[in-house]
């Protein structure tokens, strides 16, 4: 199964490319015959914005696998030129592209769920999830999303992530295999498989068995962070994955010990964050720059998880190394209200 495609999109011929992987990837989801036709629909219209109007526009296709099934997650990806009036491009009726459509106020209305970001200048993004097993937070409260690139030249990533949910608690992974390519591609999946094998053993412990399992491998740097409904974060990295708590009004970093998995390491270290209401938990590989912030892209921070990693990717990639970009963030009060 295709889990994750990206198609970069600089004229029409890749529109047709765009919406064909996307129907493929719906159907090998399961999606109902409305859901992979609303999937066409959705692709087709936002590469057809990117061909006609954007910088540096590509399509992110991935499968999302959710406790209660699968859904496609469709994000859309430019620099520029931005749009000066969202309100009105979204309108439904209201089409930049010209295409048979009615632009992105037929993007909000067939996806389960629906976000985007726009910055004249800058770029945007937008993002559409498809399918009845998206469109909401967890039951208890979590919203979380991660998007990842290969490096340049390569058609394999050697980041590999995981999300894992179960009462009340969610278990995080992001492994990134020592250079790029296969091999990379190969250390960073046996830290998954670890991962899935036990996703909810504590941090430190995945970390000593991921070492055991990485021997022989290129190797990764690793974090895994654990985070549980009373508001703690527990967490363990080896190696260069950054993981910080972001609020409105500040940003913590959680260490990680310098060292390789699977080559070089002390023992595992756990440590212990508060987890601020309502805070995004933000991990990501080093192909993306540890300098990025927040604090100048307004209104960024309450955006869906998805739009703010693929916004992190976009602006702050390094644009020579696999990148990956993991975000989640929890609202205990919907928790709580739906307990």
């Amino acid at each position: 199964m295709m889990a994750h495609v990206s198609v970069a999109v600089a004229g029409q011929s890749q529109v047709g490319e765009a919406r064909r992987i996307a129907m493929r990837m719906a159907e090998q989801a399961a999606l109902s015959d409305t859901e992979c036709g609303a999937a066409g629909v959705v692709v087709t219209e936002l590469a057809s914005n990117l061909a006609k109007y954007a910088r540096d526009g590509r399509i992110l296709l991935q499968i999302l696998r959710r406790p209660s099934g699968r859904c496609l997650e469709v994000l859309a990806i430019d620099s520029g030129p931005g749009m000066t009036d969202v309100q009105r491009c979204l309108r439904d009726g209201f089409s930049t592209s010209g295409t048979p459509g009615t632009g992105l106020g037929a993007v909000r209305r067939m996806a389960t769920e629906f976000d985007l970001d726009s910055v004249p200048g800058t770029g945007t993004v937008v993002m559409a999830r498809v399918g009845a097993q998206c469109g909401r937070p967890t039951e208890y409260g979590y919203q979380w999303a991660a998007v990842s690139s290969p490096a340049p030249n390569e058609l394999v990533c050697g980041d590999a992530w995981r999300v894992a949910e179960r009462d009340g608690e969610i278990a995080l992974l992001v492994a990134d295999g020592l250079g790029h390519g296969p091999l990379a591609a190969e250390a960073a999946d046996r830290a998954a498989d670890v991962f899935d094998a036990g996703a909810f053993d504590a941090p430190s412990e995945f970390v000593e068995r991921a070492h055991r399992a990485l021997s022989g491998s290129r190797g990764a740097a690793v974090a895994a962070a654990h985070l549980i409904r009373s508001g703690v974060v527990h967490y363990a990295g080896v190696g260069n994955i950054a993981g910080s708590l972001v609020t409105s009004s500040q940003s913590r970093g959680m260490a990680s010990q310098n060292g390789t998995v699977g080559l070089n390491m002390r023992k595992a270290q756990q440590l212990a964050y508060d987890w601020p209401e309502r805070a995004l938990l933000i991990m990501h590989s080093d192909g993306v720059s540890n300098r990025w912030s927040l604090d100048a892209h307004e209104g960024l921070i309450g955006r869906h998880p998805a739009v703010v990693a693929a916004v992190l990717l976009r602006d702050f990639g390094r644009g020579r190394d696999d990148a990956t970009v993991l975000v989640v963030r929890s609202d205990r009060r919907a928790a709580g209200a739906a307990s």
